[in-house]
């Protein structure tokens, strides 16, 4: 199991202003100036962070408020706004800045200083450093605003403040990476299928990436374009990274399985590549002019941080490139995943997670098997897929469903573990886990909150990441863990459909 690695997801910055006011004069504003340089690059140094801070300087007036909100959406690097207030500044000055604010912003709840120096400490002291009376003004002001926000509290020297200020930069990069985002679907979904379809505007409303239809002869024209030496250079790459048949190597009897595998992998990524796209869908239903069926053409594309959903699932598409954008630089991988079968046994339930082909190697808990075998569905070639299983380790599932006036993220969180027996007849990557709090609430939640059966499975993404997802989007975020209980759990799901009662659908605060 490896990192995610992508491109597209560098060059992303964060901006940190300090709020104060003219009140003070010009020596305790230089002095708020120093130290809010001084915090900033004690942020950056840590290494926790995947991007750089960037201070923005002391703002002190509605007129400098408003400008340097508005110069953070309009700058296509910034990805995000941290806040903090050294001193007092009144809040009634940010009104119409954050008004204007169109990127997330995190409201760090710190200080300069870490302990109080008790025995020197005079009015110039409390006055300089009041952050406890300044972040109120702030907070009352947001909460008065209904502006969603991130809010961490903690002397900025603290891991655990590190940590969550390094996580919610992760997910507001993943969000900055959805809007404009483009995601291509091949065909439409499977048929008279309900959970993978949606409302594809109120995402691009409220979610920032596009969704649209391409036929699937664009690809064709794309695989036909393949030159036969590229497809030489990448049947080596094959070869020497993974595990093969020597039927299936240069030379072998089913050797042109593996090509036509690579061709068509070399023709999906040009058509990505040349429009721009994060991510992509395809159906079994939909194949003309394909051999095969898409198998490590898209394994590998998920690993190189592409977004996918099988049958048409754009929304899941779109989860799982957010959900690679946020554990691009941390260990542990992020894939598609179905909740495919179940292992009953009163001794211990669990569920075996797989799909037709589609799991990706970022998930590898060791060398993967290139392999091709006949797939039993859709009438096409033999596909070559790679097999492997997953490691064993916590981790998290998550769906984005549409439940008519708002999307609902739904997460369960689970424990990989080893399967109870080796899998020789079942060709096809897959990983085996407990549910959390048990095998019985958390599916029982799953289908009340009408969790999809395609989900994005991850190592390397945490609950507290999905959780920041949804404030950032403004939509519904509900957690299957281990505290959960089937009744209060029930209760959440009405209680929160009537929040959503009479709003706008879908939108955000």
């Amino acid at each position: 199991m490896s990192r995610c690695t992508m491109k597209k997801v560098d060059g992303r910055e964060f901006w940190f202003v300090t709020g104060s006011q003219h009140l003070y004069g010009p020596e305790v504003l230089e002095q708020v100036r120093r130290n809010s340089v001084e915090l900033v690059g004690g942020l950056n140094d840590t290494g926790k962070l995947p991007g750089p801070l960037r201070f923005k300087g002391v703002l002190k007036t509605a007129e400098e408020i408003r400008a340097t909100c508005e110069s953070a959406g309009n700058d296509p690097k910034c990805a995000g706004l941290v806040l903090w207030m050294h001193t007092f500044s009144p809040s009634k000055m940010w009104i119409g800045g954050l008004a204007s604010l169109k990127v997330p912003f995190l409201h760090l709840h710190t200080q300069f200083n870490r302990e109080l120096p008790w025995a020197h400490i005079d009015m110039d002291f409390m006055n300089l450093n009041q952050s406890a009376h300044g972040d109120r003004e702030a907070g009352f002001i947001h909460s008065r605003m209904r502006l969603n926000r991130k809010v961490v509290v903690g002397h900025w020297s603290d891991p655990e403040v590190q940590d969550q200020l390094g996580g919610w930069m992760r997910v507001s990069r993943a969000w900055h990476d959805w809007q404009g985002g483009r995601i291509a679907r091949f065909g439409d979904n499977m048929r008279q299928v309900a959970v993978t379809e949606g409302d594809k505007v109120a995402a691009e409303i409220n979610l920032g990436f596009s969704v649209n239809g391409y036929g699937v002869g664009d690809v064709v024209a794309h695989v036909q374009s393949i030159q036969d030496s590229d497809i030489d250079d990448l049947c080596r790459e094959y070869e020497d990274r993974y595990t093969m048949g020597e039927d299936l190597r240069r030379g072998g009897m089913r050797h042109g399985s593996v090509r036509e595998a690579a061709r068509l992998e070399l023709g999906l990524r040009s058509f990505l590549e040349d429009g721009g796209f994060i991510g992509f869908t395809d159906t079994f239903e939909d194949l003309h002019g394909l051999r095969q069926l898409p198998g490590i053409a898209v394994q590998r594309l998920m690993a190189d941080g592409y977004g996918f959903g099988a049958e048409g699932d754009w929304k899941t598409a779109a989860l799982l490139r957010a959900m690679k954008v946020i554990g691009n630089d941390l260990q542990g991988g992020t894939s598609f995943m179905e909740d495919y079968t179940y292992h009953l046994d009163p001794a211990g339930h669990l569920v075996l997670g797989s799909h037709m082909l589609e799991i990706c190697e970022s998930i590898a808990g060791g060398k993967p098997s290139l392999e091709v075998h006949p797939l039993g569905i859709g009438g096409k070639d033999d596909p070559a897929r790679l097999v492997f299983d997953a490691p064993e380790g916590e981790a998290i599932n998550v769906s984005l469903v549409d439940m008519g006036n708002r999307f609902r993220l739904i997460v369960n969180e689970v424990d990989v573990v080893a399967p109870p027996s080796p899998l020789p007849n079942l060709p096809v990557a897959r990983a085996v886990w407990k549910c959390r709090p048990n095998f019985k609430t958390a599916c029982a939640a799953w289908l009340y909150a009408g969790g999809a059966h395609h989900t994005g499975f991850s190592y390397s993404v945490k609950t507290g990441h999905i959780e920041d997802l949804a404030t950032m989007a403004g939509t519904e975020v509900v957690v299957i863990d281990g505290e959960t209980r089937l009744r209060e759990f029930r209760q959440l799901l009405q209680v929160n459909d009537h929040c959503y009662q009479g709003q706008s659908p879908y939108g955000r605060v």
